[in-house]
């Protein structure tokens, strides 16, 4: 009796789907009727993904909230805009770290198939992360131009106030853009075109809108870094010929560092380029021409992309930045006294915790010595 009700119901259920979704074959490669079209990853490839994020996931992220230590124990580097840019930066990589790391994991090696609203409110937190680390990379390109071609009204232009204000409003219009589809831009269809072949429920027009808004914004610090390199390129030239008994060691030293600083961020820059732009090629030609599983897996790989830059962003700061490895290296010194004195305090609490009990044992020694003594010279009495 229970077989033929379970026969009945998944007839049922098959007549329904059949007549609700007539156009949907499973011959057809072009449509999809679930987010299992887009777990496309083989076993090896889902061991070699795992492995990169497993390894890349938690080591950015004690990168990252290490810089974030570091700039938040300094008061010097937390006045300076620029180390309030490098912050914004390296909280969006800390973001990054965990959304992306746990979303793909739970997505492609998982198979975990959400629902509309958790896919997308998954995939807004991703999204979120990668934008503000962008939109914080245009935001420190922007600071060293300042720095560089309006030297001396760059503290009037870009104050500190000016700075926290620009970083707060990146993250409101960052967190906005990010959570559109969550907030309805999504696609009708689910899964059918006009849907992304990249992500479910993700609508073309939303996915061209978001990748030409990264482009732009990656044109704006290559044109800013470019501009920056070649006044850098100038000043070098112009220290290589003579120079005045009146120039100052001072300026020649802030300019030094500014050359040094647009070498550090222009390498992050590349490294940006490289790990960003292949994934960028596959949403642009996502929106135009239907993908195949093969692209879908290359676009799987060239993601782990971003989540290397986060990973590398730390490094070139701790290496190149003279300052902030300064200012980690105090902070360790601190901490390595502040352990030794804890170390020294609970030593020195032991050492006088041993002391009163030798005390103790001998005025014990004593006391039961002396009451033999005193019956003694009662009996003597």
């Amino acid at each position: 009796m229970e077989t033929e009700l379970e026969q009945d119901q998944e007839a049922t259920t098959a007549l329904y789907f059949n007549e609700s979704t007539p156009n949907i074959t499973t011959t057809d490669a072009n449509l999809c009727n679930s987010p299992q079209c887009y777990m496309v990853l083989t076993s090896p490839e889902k061991k070699a993904i795992g492995t990169i994020c497993l390894l890349a996931g938690p080591l950015t992220f004690l990168e990252n909230i290490l810089v974030l230590l570091v700039i938040a124990s300094s008061a010097t580097l937390r006045r300076r805009p620029s180390y309030l840019f490098i912050s914004s930066l390296a909280l969006a990589d800390t973001f990054a770290s965990c959304f992306f790391t746990i979303s793909f994991l739970d997505f492609h090696l998982y198979s975990q198939s959400d629902g509309p609203n958790i896919y997308l409110f998954k995939l807004g937190g991703v999204t979120m992360a990668f934008t503000g680390s962008v939109g914080s990379l245009l935001l420190t390109a922007l600071d060293r131009y300042l720095c560089i071609y309006q030297a001396s009204n760059y503290k009037v232009l870009l104050t500190h106030t000016r700075a926290k204000l620009a970083i707060v409003l990146l993250w409101c219009v960052t967190i906005v853009i990010s959570f559109l589809p969550l907030m309805g831009w999504r696609c009708t269809t689910k899964f059918d075109p006009p849907c992304s072949h990249l992500f479910p429920y993700v609508d073309h027009h939303y996915l061209a809108f978001w990748t030409g808004l990264q482009l732009v914004v990656l044109f704006l610090i290559i044109v800013a870094y470019v501009l920056i390199l070649w006044k850098a390129n100038r000043h070098e030239t112009a220290m290589g010929g003579p120079k005045s008994g009146r120039q100052s060691v001072k300026g020649q030293a802030r300019m030094r560092m500014d050359i040094q600083l647009a070498r550090t961020f222009s390498l992050i820059l590349l490294i940006l380029a490289v790990c960003w732009l292949p994934v960028l090629s596959f949403m642009m030609v996502d929106v135009t021409v239907t993908l195949t599983n093969k692209q879908q897996r290359m676009f799987a790989f060239c993601s782990t992309l971003c989540l290397v830059n986060s990973c590398v962003n730390p490094l070139l700061y701790a290496l190149r930045c003279k300052e902030l490895r300064g200012e980690g290296c105090a902070l360790l010194a601190c901490c390595k006294a502040c352990r030794e004195r804890t170390l020294g305090n609970a030593q020195g609490q032991r050492n006088e915790n041993a002391s009163g009990i030798s005390k103790k044992s001998k005025d014990q020694a004593v006391s039961d010595s002396n009451p033999d003594t005193i019956s003694e010279s009662v009996d003597k009495q």
